[in-house]
C-alpha cells in the first residue's frame, strides 16, 4: 500500500472517528429515553409486575385478560367518543374563529392574543375550573346558580353525576382548551392565501360561500390534515382533565386509557397490567405518526 493510500485511509478514519463522537450524545439520549423506556415496558406488559414483588414472565395473559374486560371495552369506546367528538369540536369552532380573526382589521393582535389565554392556561386550573362550572350545588356551581337564578331550572342538575353529563363535561373542558391552537394555525394558514384569487372569484361572481368551499378549504388542507392528526395524538393521551374532574367516574363513564391504566398501575397496584393498557395505545399512536411523516415528506417532494 502507498504512502498516500495510507495517509487518506488515516484521514477518514479520524472523520469516522469525529462523526461518531458527535453522534455519541445523540445516540446516548436516544437509548436512555427512547428505546429503553419503550423495551421496559413491553417486558412490563408480559409479566404479572406486583408493586413489591419480583416481576414474573407469563407471555400474553394481561392482554387476554383486558380482551375479555367488560371494563376495559368500555374504556376503549369512552377513549374514541372523548377524542372524536373533542377534536371535531376543535376543527370546526378554530375554523370560525380564524374566520372572524381573518376579517377584523384593527386589534387582530390584541384578539389573537386574548384567545390563546386558553391554551396558555395551566391544564389543571382549566379542569377545576370547569368542575366549578358543573358543580351541582347552588351557590357553589356557576351553571346550576345561573340557570336557577334565570328560572331555567327549579333544582339543580347533577351534571356530572350521570355518565352522559359527566362525558359532556371533561369534552367541553378539552375543547375549551385546545380551540384557540386550532384558531391560531388555520388564521396562519388563511393569511397565506393569495388575495387575487378572492378577488377574481368575486369578480366571476362567485358568494362568500363558494369562495371559503372552493378557496379557503383547499388553501387550509395542509393545515387542517396535520393539526387534526396532532391533536388526535394528544387528546386521546390526555389524563389531567379527566382525572382533575371525575377520576374516571361516574363508574367507569370517562374512564379513557391514561386514567384506567393509572388506576390499576398505582390504585390496584399492578403494573404489568397497567402498562399493558398504555401498549394499546401505541399502535393508533403510531399510524397516526406514520400518517404525519409520510404527508410531510410527500408535501416537501
Amino acid at each position: 500500500m502507498s504512502s498516500r493510500s495510507r495517509r487518506w485511509i488515516g484521514a477518514r478514519g479520524r472523520e469516522t472517528g469525529t462523526a461518531l463522537l458527535f453522534l455519541l450524545p445523540l445516540f446516548v439520549l436516544v437509548v436512555g429515553l427512547i428505546i429503553y423506556p419503550f423495551y421496559r415496558a413491553i417486558w412490563l406488559s408480559l409479566t404479572d409486575k406486583l408493586v413489591g414483588y419480583p416481576e414474573r414472565f407469563v407471555g400474553l395473559r394481561n392482554y387476554i385478560y383486558l380482551a375479555q374486560d367488560d371494563a376495559f371495552q368500555q374504556v376503549i369506546w369512552n377513549s374514541l367518543v372523548f377524542t372524536m367528538v373533542s377534536v371535531a369540536l376543535k376543527v370546526v369552532t378554530g375554523l370560525g374563529m380564524a374566520l372572524v380573526l381573518n376579517n377584523v382589521i384593527r386589534g387582530r393582535n390584541f384578539l389573537r392574543g386574548l384567545f390563546l389565554l386558553p391554551w396558555i392556561t395551566s391544564t389543571v386550573i382549566i379542569a377545576l375550573t370547569w368542575r366549578w362550572m358543573f358543580d351541582a350545588f347552588p351557590g357553589r356551581g356557576f351553571l346550576n346558580s345561573f340557570l336557577l337564578d334565570v328560572g331555567l331550572l327549579s333544582q339543580p342538575i347533577a351534571f356530572m353525576a350521570t355518565p352522559a353529563g359527566a362525558m359532556a363535561a371533561v369534552i367541553i373542558a378539552n375543547w375549551w382548551r385546545a380551540f384557540p391552537f386550532f384558531g391560531v394555525s388555520f388564521l396562519a394558514g388563511m393569511v397565506s392565501i393569495p388575495r387575487e384569487l378572492y378577488e377574481a372569484a368575486s369578480v366571476d361572481g362567485a358568494g362568500s360561500g363558494r369562495r371559503f368551499w372552493h378557496i379557503t378549504l383547499p388553501g387550509l388542507k395542509h393545515v387542517i390534515i396535520v393539526t387534526t392528526l396532532l391533536s388526535f395524538i394528544l387528546t386521546i393521551n390526555d389524563f389531567n382533565i379527566i382525572y382533575v374532574m371525575t377520576r374516571g367516574g361516574p363508574g367507569t363513564a370517562t374512564q379513557v386509557f391514561a386514567t384506567y391504566s393509572y388506576q390499576v398501575a398505582f390504585n390496584q397496584l399492578r403494573w404489568g397490567r397497567g402498562v399493558t393498557i398504555s401498549i394499546f395505545v401505541v399502535p393508533i399512536l403510531v399510524v397516526g405518526i406514520i400518517l404525519i411523516s409520510r404527508y410531510l415528506l410527500r408535501d416537501r417532494r
